[in-house]
């Protein structure tokens, strides 16, 4: 009866959102479907209507020139950006489902500083002079939704930490065993991804292009400012707009891995992500021909660490309970369990909000 009366006086906005989970998970879910959207646009070759605009240049026209590797390259770097997206969505939506609602504060941090990297590279469009509207309209519709989320979900709280909490290791593991490398390897990729994405984002709004991307296109800088002199801000924002999802996908991930308790969801989760990020960053590459060894060598070590790394932590990461006792050495850091030994690990108990 009280919970009929309860639910009688709620409002309906305030009913939908919640706690502010329900903001949040939706951010995600419309990262996931903009990755989506903009893989499809690639797929089927076509550019934005504000962007054939913007040029005075449809697809086929630029198609024309230099074999179609100015196009190509575009795509690549567009396709490169929505498997970012869909990683970062299905990162959101983990952060939301699990160690937000059970009240780990160190989730709500990772949100915050995610949302001021992601939505702070829109601002890029000052260094290359091309304001994007469609994606100027997107975050538009994005930053209420997750300014609201993040409020919310904060008053919320009933543990108000610090971003220090950032720093506490969601289970300690000596190195020296199967599940310490492969967490290793992990956090290893995601400083690579916030280190590559930082230098492609500085590229993307200073000189744009690093020598081997001249070289696949054939043409120059200069010689593509005399075709357009809008082609290079237009590329430069798409390049901008990817090394910043890259970096900020990899501070998701570095958090996620370190913070996060080991568990069969989190393993899935960065699975997802990780796939949807290297398999589009890696494999529009052959599609259009862009193969040198140089360029995609960070990519490769990138994926190889990855793969390794989650081989590794599969084992230990799905065994789900209230203890995980074995061979892995792992041990709680958030809550220690006086009562076992030093290879156990007790889940640690959180109020869900």
């Amino acid at each position: 009866m009280d919970q009929d009366r309860c639910d009688a006086n709620s409002g309906f906005f305030s009913s939908l959102i919640g706690n502010g989970r329900p903001l949040l998970a939706l951010v995600g879910i419309c990262l996931v479907l903009a990755g989506g959207f903009a893989l499809f646009l690639s797929a089927s070759g076509h550019f934005l209507p504000h962007d054939v605009r913007f040029l005075g240049m449809d697809k086929d026209q630029l198609c024309g020139l230099s074999q179609c590797r100015i196009v190509h390259f575009m795509f690549h770097d567009r396709v490169s950006f929505g498997g970012a997206l869909i990683a970062m969505g299905v990162l959101y939506l983990w952060l939301a489902q699990f160690p937000l609602r059970s009240g780990q504060p160190w989730a709500w941090w990772v949100f915050c500083v995610s949302g001021i990297a992601g939505f702070g590279s829109f601002l890029a469009y000052l260094g290359y002079g091309y304001l994007d509207s469609w994606h100027g309209v997107a975050t538009l519709f994005l930053l209420p939704l997750y300014v609201t989320g993040m409020i919310v979900s904060w008053r919320k709280f009933g543990n108000r930490a610090g971003p220090a909490s950032l720093l506490i290791a969601g289970a300690k593991l000596p190195f020296l065993t199967q599940f310490g490398v492969g967490r290793a390897l992990l956090l290893a990729t995601a400083g690579g991804m916030i280190v590559g994405g930082t230098i492609i984002f500085c590229v993307g709004i200073t000189h744009v292009f690093v020598p081997q991307d001249l070289r696949y296109i054939g043409v120059t800088s200069q010689e593509l400012d005399l075709i357009n002199p809008r082609l290079v801000p237009l590329i430069a924002h798409d390049r901008a707009g990817f090394g910043g999802a890259i970096a900020t996908c990899g501070l998701m991930l570095l958090f996620c891995v370190w913070c996060g308790q080991p568990s069969r969801h989190l393993w899935q989760a960065i699975a997802l992500a990780g796939g949807a990020g290297f398999a589009t960053a890696i494999g529009i590459h052959p599609l259009i021909g862009y193969t040198d060894f140089g360029h995609l060598l960070p990519a490769y070590a990138g994926v190889v660490m990855f793969v390794i790394g989650m081989v590794l932590s599969y084992k230990p990461m799905h065994a789900v309970g209230e203890r995980m006792v074995g061979m892995e050495g792992i041990a709680p850091s958030r809550l220690p369990d006086s009562k076992s030994g030093p290879s156990a690990v007790r889940v640690e108990p959180h109020a869900h909000f």
